[in-house]
């Protein structure tokens, strides 16, 4: 099945220059439609208007986390489907595993680059 590269984007980090960074690595990949929110809150209210193919999601963030975002996107049936993959500084086993169980599709530590961000969404989405 063929990635469709017009599919809605949602790129969340409370940390500006990593919006840009990631949201122009997707641009490079192909990807057209972007979106950004700064935190899991605002994030989940685009996700509760808009139907996105694929959400990249930073763990650290105030007020809510990536993982208190994941945890709710999980437990509302309109959205558990939705594809996500959290973007961390930090690779702290304990964190990976409460990430898997919560339901993440894939796990991205920082430093990153197109390449491993293109292998992160081949591995959840499928080749494009």
């Amino acid at each position: 099945m063929a990635v469709d590269m017009s599919m809605q984007i949602l790129v969340v980090d409370d940390y500006k220059t990593m919006l840009r960074i990631i949201s122009n690595l997707l641009k490079q990949l192909g990807f057209e439609n972007i979106e950004e929110a700064s935190d899991g809150a605002e994030a989940l209210e685009k996700m509760k208007k808009t139907s996105y193919g694929l959400v990249i999601s930073d763990w650290n963030m105030e007020p809510m986390t990536g993982y208190e975002l994941l945890l709710k996107v999980r437990s509302d049936d309109s959205l558990k489907r939705t594809p996500f993959i959290m973007v961390t500084a930090e690779s702290k086993t304990e964190n990976v595993i409460a990430a898997k169980k919560a339901g993440v599709n894939n796990y991205i530590v920082k430093p990153f680059n197109g390449a491993t961000l293109k292998q992160k969404i081949t591995a959840v989405l499928g080749e494009f």
